[in-house]
């Protein structure tokens, strides 16, 4: 073989490779674009919904996506994530405007979809899993998304697990990659135990915010409720008949990544209602009376952070020590969503202890 013919082969074999490169970036490029993250947000809320490009006014006082994931969203989106937020309500219908005085509002937000594509943020979980799973179906048959890490603040987390195990029974074409929840109550929250009779105010153990925020919440139950504080109980969520035993293996092959706060603690208190964010106790938010049939594959973090920034700002604290706005809560959320596709090869139970 001459120098010649050695060079032109040679020059093939390098644009090859480099064929081969750009094929295999504009596949990665694909595929992320099919991929998005969803939040989720929890009871007793509203969250518009918006698009990795389109949101609510952010300025003035009011929140691009609403009391729970503004920092959060905007956090992902210069990691470089596709983010939407699901709609909730807590009321019956579409997403509507709060009032200014509320906390957190939002407003001149993009057009807000159909009742049947928002959660109902009163109400059951598996009502809300249901128009979950109508809104990744609108995701899919609008940007083409076929792949989905999920993110659920408090209740929000329960949405994506009801959410999941429809999915999967109906053979839905959405794959999801991660599940990430948030001070989830997977057997329960504080208050609405208390107001169910499963625990008295002696498990306040004396701490003033504890007692205050469950002898109100009667009062939220009569205003708003609509379901969903009796599903935030022991009784709802755990034993052979629980919700939790009833989702069955439907988070089999998913990396879950269970997120809890600590700020409030009480010692000797009972450890399955303390340390606790203000909302959810720490046992309950790392699902730890949730066997490994249910949850096959999960890691844990905790940090001294409250519930969300409704606690902050009635404790007079800054709005950073809110689990969803706090920098390395947000980090943990962003890490779990780039390793899942390789979270299954670790060993399970990770930071759990």
């Amino acid at each position: 073989m001459n120098r010649a013919v050695s060079r032109v082969i040679g020059l093939a074999l390098i644009l090859a490779c480099y064929l081969s490169l750009d094929m295999i970036s504009g596949a990665n490029a694909a595929s992320s674009q099919n991929r998005a993250v969803v939040l989720v947000s929890g009871g007793a809320l509203r969250t518009p919904f918006t698009t990795p490009t389109q949101a609510c006014k952010d300025s003035d006082g009011f929140l691009a996506a609403g009391n729970t994931y503004t920092a959060l969203r905007k956090y992902l989106l210069e990691k470089g994530k596709q983010v939407f937020t699901a709609p909730a309500m807590d009321d019956w219908g579409m997403v509507k405007e709060p009032s200014k005085e509320s906390v957190g509002p939002f407003t001149d937000c993009p057009p807000q979809l159909p009742e049947v594509m928002t959660i109902t943020s009163t109400a059951d979980w598996n009502a809300g899993g249901e128009r979950l799973v109508r809104f990744l179906g609108y995701l899919h048959s609008q940007y083409g998304i076929t792949d989905v890490d999920l993110v659920g603040h408090s209740n929000g987390g329960m949405w994506n697990r009801a959410a999941i195990k429809i999915l999967k029974d109906t053979n839905s074409p959405i794959t999801v990659r991660s599940l990430i929840t948030i001070s989830s109550p997977h057997t329960g929250a504080t208050a609405p135990r208390f107001y169910a009779g499963e625990i008295d105010l002696s498990a306040c153990a004396g701490v003033a915010f504890c007692e205050r925020s469950v002898k109100g919440w009667a009062d939220l139950v009569k205003a708003m409720d609509k379901g969903l504080s009796a599903e935030n109980t022991v009784k709802f969520t755990s034993g052979p008949d629980g919700w939790n035993a009833a989702q069955g293996d439907a988070l089999r092959g998913i990396p879950v990544t269970l997120i809890g706060g600590t700020y409030f603690e009480a010692k000797g208190g009972d450890p399955t209602l303390w340390p606790y964010d203000g909302t959810v106790p720490l046992f309950s938010a790392w699902a730890q009376d949730v066997p490994s049939e249910i949850i096959p594959w999960r890691s844990c973090w905790k940090g001294p952070l409250v519930h969300w920034i409704g606690w902050s700002d009635q404790v007079a604290i800054s709005r950073d020590t809110s689990i969803t706005d706090n920098p390395e809560a947000m980090a943990q959320v962003n890490r779990a969503i780039d390793e899942a596709a390789t979270a299954l090869g670790q060993p399970d139970r990770q930071g759990c202890q």
